[in-house]
């Protein structure tokens, strides 16, 4: 088995093909199950975020694997195949601590995927897809990031994907604290958005999501009001901001909805943002004047700030990857041999046996002891000699002399010996 990982990503597939593939977080573990019970792969871990879906897996079949992604969602592999990157061995390895560290997210350094990577291992562990290849790999993984995050600035001068949304809709609104804020959803990237504009102080904060007492939990936070997803219809022309994260599998807001809310609002500026993936927002909608519809990748362009003050963190960050990735590489080499090890421990301890149950023979007949151990000690040289002798007395010319480098090497032997 061989380690394994493919997927695409904000880089590879624009939203459209993106919100095809993703996994809402229901479906993760029977997708977990489902993918190891098909015979491809002997372990998995799939992470789904906005910006990627990513499968990481030990496999000998990783086409049978590409394969299962596609025919799950109901697609051919040929739609998928011009987005999909795969990566085996090593760079699979440094691939995991990139994206783990924040080197491969749109927002360079952002910290939420780390904790999306670590939600991601729980459902694997939860499914029972977790072996001892993919453990030992996150395992690592969350090590380098933490080592990135805290012996370099990385982070520096962040701007989030929430900070992007506050600056897009100060260009549409001159101010926010004129304006009524509704936030869709109350996961955590609603929660880092109601933070970021909760403190532009707005006219009025609403959070809508499906279950009422989450609602209630965040809008506490925030001084908000908190209404259910059945009342958005009604409440969407009331509001000036739209923040809209929710898990939903389908767009929650139609392009007919929101034109009811624009003739309610007698055509006042609407500015929606949609982070979910799938999207929560009909595409159509955008179509419609008045209304300013971003989604993520909308967002690409605002977030590059303060990139280029990160840029010696970046270099910084990838000298300690590089050296995490040596360390893991050089530990799945050494688990490589460990089958050989075992097999030749248990020859030789078998072989150590035989001689013992010999010797003790020979002292129960009375034999003495400077006698025994003398026997017991060649007849363990002879042994243990054997198949060094025998394989250098029968090696061809062409393989005698990497032969005797082993066996020197080996014995610590010198040319003079």
């Amino acid at each position: 088995m061989q380690l394994f990982a493919f997927g695409i990503n904000h880089q590879t597939a624009p939203l459209s093909v993106r919100e095809q593939i993703a996994f809402n977080v229901d479906a993760m573990e029977p997708a977990l199950r489902d993918l190891v019970g098909h015979g491809a792969v002997k372990e998995a871990t799939i992470l789904s975020t906005c910006n990627r879906t990513e499968v990481y897996c030990s496999t000998h079949e990783p086409e049978l694997a590409i394969n299962w992604l596609a025919a799950y969602h109901k697609l051919s592999a040929q739609q998928i195949e011009p987005y999909v990157y795969t990566l085996q061995q090593e760079e699979a390895v440094k691939h995991a601590f990139r994206v783990a560290s924040g080197l491969d997210s749109m927002v360079l350094g952002e910290p939420q995927i780390l904790g999306q990577m670590k939600q991601a291992v729980r459902y694997a562990e939860q499914a029972g897809t977790l072996g001892f290849l993919l453990h030992k790999l996150f395992q690592r993984t969350f090590s380098v990031a933490k080592d990135v995050r805290t012996q370099t600035e990385i982070g520096a001068n962040l701007v989030s994907m929430a900070a992007a949304a506050v600056k897009l809709s100060e260009r549409i609104f001159p101010s926010i604290s004129e304006q009524r804020v509704l936030f869709v959803g109350a996961g955590e990237m609603i929660e880092l958005n109601a933070v970021h504009f909760a403190a532009r102080s707005p006219q009025h904060i609403t959070v809508a999501n499906r279950t009422l007492e989450r609602a209630q939990q965040l809008a506490r936070r925030i001084n908000g009001h908190a209404i259910t997803l059945t009342e958005l219809p009604e409440q969407l022309a009331l509001h000036d901001i739209i923040v809209t994260c929710t898990a939903s599998t389908l767009p929650i807001m139609g392009k007919g909805m929101v034109e009811r809310a624009l003739k309610a609002r007698k055509h006042r500026p609407l500015f929606i943002v949609d982070l979910a993936v799938p999207r929560d927002v009909e595409a159509e909608v955008a179509e419609l004047s008045d209304v300013f519809l971003y989604t993520v990748d909308d967002l690409s362009e605002v977030v590059r700030d303060g990139l280029d003050a990160r840029q010696g963190a970046v270099k910084e960050a990838e000298v300690i990857i590089d050296s995490g990735v040596n360390d893991f590489m050089h530990w799945m080499e050494s688990r490589e041999v460990v089958p050989t090890i075992r097999a030749l421990r248990g020859n030789v301890e078998r072989q150590r046996r035989n001689e013992m149950d010999k010797a003790l023979r020979m002292l129960a007949k009375g034999e003495p002891a400077e006698k025994v151990l003398e026997s017991l000690s060649n007849a363990l040289a002879n042994k243990f000699l054997h198949a060094p002798t025998q394989a250098l007395n029968q090696a061809q010319a062409d393989e005698r002399t990497a032969l005797l480098e082993t066996i020197h090497r080996l014995y610590h032997l010198h040319a003079a010996e």
